[in-house]
């Protein structure tokens, strides 16, 4: 199987940044018109400076292909990081080990500790985050905090470093169903002078990730690049393409985009693109109508305005309530879920922080069901006996896949 790592060595960038400086008004219409974006070339007319002015008709239409792939859902889920001690240097990430910030690894009682306080806010579906670090993995201490977790949280996603397929095999068979890496950044030149020590270097390497945890058994990847690092059209053209990729070659697997913009976080680094909320809400809409099955993730880095304007336009997923230090549910206030101080430790500075039910609230008036739970193993355990001829599934039992607005 071709990975993408080699396609997008034979990817002509230029080619399509040219389309996006030379499309027309007419070329955006008649995009819309089809009412889909049939190829990366659709999609960089749907990026242009000429579709800006169809703003309007591009979030219409990237509403009702969300509404006929995913109803009027919206999944909730909170990140739980379990460590902040990272042996590679990234420029713009608090973690980076050249930051003189309070490194802390939680104990597996100290993770469960914290997930407890997130199940006791309604969530069933946790993304546990980490530094990169060797010794999360050989000593398998991952493994067990899913073991752990498992129990309480049906999905489990991971966001931690790369690993080969054969380091993923157990974290699969622990219970975890996701994962999720972001490449940061498309180009190449960019990426080597932001990581400049540690594995992260690895540019090809880290991009094929998605795939190698596809061989292990993930059924859900997640990919994105951080908006800020460089021009955003030509990151975004990169993403469309990897995600076209993994839609051809990881089928069996739901792929999901995730597009943070850059937040403030230890260090002195300073974004080199900014990416404008019209262009933001312009990048969303083009994404849904060039993958229409494509989970879509709107995180706490935007503030609370911009998240509930954004909920009808094409976003599938919310994380809410969120920390972004390891331990820091720990000091939330008790009554509304919030940070009762600065957290030194963290990765970045979130911009929302409501509480978890306030956000669910705001996605109830905007029409729009909050999915706490969304995934239960016992369905594919099903699935499984099924397809070995061990006992059939009752289609009459309660359907265990979504449970809306059920805590």
């Amino acid at each position: 199987m071709t990975r993408f790592s080699t396609v997008f060595r034979q990817l002509d960038t230029s080619y399509f940044v040219d389309i996006t400086k030379e499309a027309t008004a007419s070329d955006v219409q008649r995009v819309l018109d089809n009412g889909y974006a049939k190829s990366l070339e659709d999609f960089a007319k749907l990026i242009s400076p000429a579709a800006e002015k169809f703003l309007e008709p591009m979030c219409r239409l990237s509403q009702r292909i969300t509404q006929r792939h995913f109803g009027k859902t919206m999944r909730m889920f909170a990140p739980l990081y379990l460590s902040n001690e990272c042996i590679n240097v990234c420029r713009y990430c608090g973690f980076s080990r050249h930051n003189d910030i309070p490194r802390i690894t939680l104990s597996i009682d100290e993770v469960e500790k914290e997930a407890t306080l997130l199940s006791d806010q309604g969530f069933r579906s946790l993304l546990l985050v980490a530094g990169e670090h060797p010794k999360y993995v050989s000593n398998g201490y991952v493994e067990s905090v899913i073991r752990r977790l498992a129990k309480r949280f049906p999905s489990i996603a991971l966001e931690l470093g790369p690993l080969e397929s054969e380091g993923y095999g157990p974290l699969v068979r622990s219970g975890c169903e996701a994962l999720i890496v972001y490449q940061e950044t498309y180009h190449e030149d960019t990426y080597r002078s932001l990581h400049t020590a540690g594995p992260k270097k690895r540019f090809h390497w880290r991009m094929d990730t998605a795939e190698r945890a596809y061989d292990a058994g993930f059924r859900r990847l997640g990919i994105g690049a951080l908006f800020g690092l460089h021009d955003w059209r030509e990151e975004a053209l990169c993403l469309a393409a990897h995600t076209q990729h993994l839609n051809r070659v990881c089928w069996k697997a739901q792929v999901s985009l995730s597009l943070p913009r850059m937040r403030p976080a230890a260090g002195e680094f300073e974004q080199i693109e900014f990416l404008r909320d019209h262009h933001f809400a312009q990048l969303i809409a083009a994404l849904r109508i060039f993958a229409p099955h494509a989970g879509i993730t709107l995180s706490t880095r935007e503030p609370p305005t911009l998240r509930d304007g954004l909920i009808p336009l094409g976003i599938t997923s919310m994380s809410a309530g969120s920390s972004t230090e390891p331990g820091g549910y720990s000091s939330f206030d008790e009554t509304n879920f919030t940070p009762t101080a600065d957290q030194p430790g963290e990765q970045f500075q979130i911009a929302d922080e409501r509480p978890p039910s306030t956000v669910a609230q705001a996605i109830s008036k905007a029409g729009y069901d909050p999915v706490w739970k969304d995934f239960d193993q016992s369905l594919l355990d099903d699935a499984d006996a099924l397809q070995a001829n061990e006992r059939p599934i009752d289609f009459n039992a309660a359907n265990p896949l979504r449970t809306v607005g059920a805590k």
